[in-house]
């Protein structure tokens, strides 16, 4: 659907004309409302039998997009019953479709391939006014407090958003589509991900009502905004302009390697969901983790090094690059942790070492096999409870000596949550010296599947509480890294 800028809309038709329409039509679209109602249905209607019957005898009124859905599904009737008969011809193999929101996105392709990251809001601006629509990027801070807006050379600065209290934060939270009519400007608030990794939201202002609740206006910038989640990812690799905004202080060097290293926060291949998140976003030493995944195997990892600073984050990165090499090298977790353990061995001689869990999940059999090097113990969530620590596994630090290896099994159902911390997390303490402690995070972990939010979503808020036990600020680097094995195909 094409719109032009600043050209006058047509009129739309008011309810009450709608409606005297719809009843018109069918009575001669040889349907009954049983029918009708099926058709409605089929393209994506969702108020049910009596809801219609009572709109179209004025009863009741339906939202403008469900009447649309409605008018829409009579049109095909009518279309079946009175389309004049078209001469014969073949059709081309190929149309071209060379206007609309596809001339939109793939100009947005072909001009981003080439352009400096600064330049990206500017080109998301004139690809939102080919569709008609005011288009503006927001994206999260690395804390995954605020949303702050990308905005073209030269525009008005705005202020940011907070994620938790404003709707572009609950589109952010549950990545879904949501309308707004707040102080009388109409807007869509779009989630914009790279793949399941969720990046910030795309603002959308329209005109109209009608245009808020088009569902051919939301499939359109959802496209859109999948494509920019992408975009604002792979072109931070090459610039800075874009990265800017999503720090609000400083980050130590120790923290730059650490950040450099993590794979994206979350990764999905439809039925695994893997989120992980790490604090201190700006000062973390010692945290990391890692992760691969692929249709039959998933693949994950979490270290703890020792100390703080920079010296912690060359560990930990050493242990990471160990355990990605032997796992792309095809090796599994056993070997994977001997690898580590003569890497870390053998760069850092002494009594250096690295906590860490390693595992490898059969998704054919649901076999988790795994090993837990001096790290506390993963838990296990089934049916939204926490119903075991997984104690299985257990050997020396990374670094300290191989000894016994003993790799650990555990049989896996779909459903099933894992959840996997470092000590900074339990051991957070409070102003009267309190641990954060095991307890607080089984509570939290039931609570927030419980409640059905997303491990993204989980991991954002147990990382947030962590930090409001310890009121804001971290001794120890703290991270986590959930996993959900989703019964069906779920989003991130």
């Amino acid at each position: 659907m094409t719109r032009t800028p600043g050209a006058a809309r047509p009129e739309e038709p008011s309810e009450e004309e709608q409606r005297r329409a719809l009843r018109s039509a069918l009575d001669v679209a040889d349907l009954t409302l049983d029918e009708l109602w099926l058709r409605y249905f089929a393209l994506g209607g969702h108020a049910d039998l009596l809801e219609v019957e009572g709109h179209l005898h004025g009863l009741m009124s339906l939202p403008p997009g469900e009447a649309n859905v409605l008018a829409h599904a009579l049109n095909e009737r009518l279309d079946e019953l009175f389309t004049q008969r078209r001469v014969p011809h073949r059709p081309p193999v190929r149309r071209g479709r060379t206007g609309g929101s596809f001339a939109a996105l793939r100009r947005l392709v072909e001009v981003a391939h080439a352009a400096p990251p600064d330049r990206l809001p500017a080109l998301v601006a004139e690809a939102g006014t080919a569709l008609g629509v005011v288009v503006t990027v927001h994206v999260a801070d690395h804390e995954q407090r605020r949303l702050w807006p990308l905005l073209p050379a030269g525009a008005v600065a705005a202020g940011s958003l907070p994620i938790d209290g404003s709707l572009a934060g609950r589109a952010f939270q549950t990545v879904r589509p949501l309308p707004s009519e707040a102080e009388g400007v109409l807007r869509l608030w779009v989630p914009l991900l790279d793949g399941a990794d969720r990046v910030g939201v795309l603002e959308v202002r329209v005109g109209t009502p009608a245009e808020l609740h088009d569902p051919r206006l939301r499939e359109e910038c959802r496209w859109l905004a999948q494509l920019v989640g992408s975009l604002v990812t792979s072109m931070s690799q090459y610039g800075d302009a874009l990265e800017r905004p999503r720090r609000t202080r400083s980050r130590a060097p120790s923290a730059e390697l650490l950040w450099q290293l993590l794979p994206p926060l979350t990764a999905s291949n439809g039925r695994f969901v893997l989120a992980g998140v790490l604090e201190p976003a700006y000062e973390a030493g010692g945290d990391a983790f890692d992760y691969s995944l692929s249709e039959t195997t998933v693949s994950l990892a979490a270290f703890d090094a020792m100390g703080h600073g920079l010296l912690a984050a060359v560990l930990a990165a050493a242990a990471v690059s160990a355990y990605r090499t032997a796992r792309r090298d095809g090796r599994g977790v056993y070997d994977q942790a001997r690898a580590i353990d003569e890497v870390v061995a053998d760069t850092f001689p002494g009594s250096s070492f690295v906590t860490g869990v390693l595992a490898e999940l059969d998704v054919s059999s649901g076999r988790l096999r795994y090993v837990n090097a001096g790290h506390p113990a993963p838990h296990l969530l089934r049916g939204g409870k926490v119903v075991k620590a997984l104690a299985g596994g257990r050997r020396m630090p990374f670094g300290l000596g191989t000894g016994a290896l003993t790799v650990a099994e555990e049989a896996l159902q779909p459903g099933d949550w894992l959840a996997v911390h470092t000590d900074g997390v339990t051991e957070a303490r409070d102003a009267t010296g309190a641990w954060f402690g095991e307890q607080r995070l089984v509570d939290l972990l039931t609570r927030e599947v419980a409640g059905g939010q997303s491990p993204a979503e989980t991991a954002r808020r147990l990382m947030h509480a962590v930090l409001a036990h310890q009121e804001g600020r971290l001794q120890d680097d703290a991270s986590v890294l959930l996993a959900r094995w989703a019964p069906e195909p779920q989003g991130p």
